[in-house]
């Protein structure tokens, strides 16, 4: 390995004045004004700036992703109750540990997984309500809930596949009054 000598030093270095280095220095323009960052979204066509809602892609990426993560925290804490329930009066701790983590993870990856498949098909529901209808409104939403309920029970019968499309529904209508409330009363 080589060793690079730094420069012999003089008493009169030390009396010059050090400046630091600008990467800068030789551009043409001010560079203070280099790092205004626009505040808005911009966007490449006038036409995307006139819609106020996502993309098709990004509501799909959001809802399955939601509802992945909803899913998991939930049938996690579902596996936690399930592994203490679990617990055996001759288990050693290092055992309770590993039914609680192997509950849990169980518990988590199911309601995951099936909270994002009901997610990814109320976006894909909706996003084709919203392109057929051309307007963003809440009767989207709600038909939306509804179709993804009822396409989640279809296999279980008619009468199951009906309720859950009511509760699909009606939980999609309780979700976008609350969220109009909030955007009304909550200031952000």
């Amino acid at each position: 390995m080589a060793f690079i000598q730094p420069p012999d030093r003089n008493e009169n270095d030390e009396n010059q004045s050090h400046r630091l280095y600008s990467p800068y220095r030789d551009l043409q323009i001010p560079y203070q004004t280099l790092y205004q960052l626009p505040t808005r979204p911009e966007y490449l066509f006038q036409e995307e700036s006139l819609r106020q809602r996502r993309s098709w892609g990004e509501n799909l990426t959001f809802y399955t992703g939601c509802g992945y993560l909803g899913g998991a925290v939930f049938g996690a804490g579902r596996g936690l109750v399930d592994g203490v329930k679990a617990f055996e009066s001759s288990d050693t701790m290092k055992l309770r540990i590993n039914r609680i983590l192997n509950a849990s993870g169980h518990a988590g990856r199911k309601f995951g997984n099936r909270a994002g498949v009901v997610g990814l098909m109320y976006a894909g529901l909706e996003s084709g309500i919203v392109a057929i209808r051309d307007t963003d409104d809440v009767i989207n939403s709600v038909v939306a809930g509804l179709g993804t309920g009822a396409l989640y029970k279809a296999a279980s019968g008619p009468r199951s596949a009906a309720v859950a499309g009511a509760i699909g529904g009606l939980t999609a209508g309780l979700v976008v009054a609350v969220k109009q409330a909030a955007k009304r009363y909550v200031p952000v």
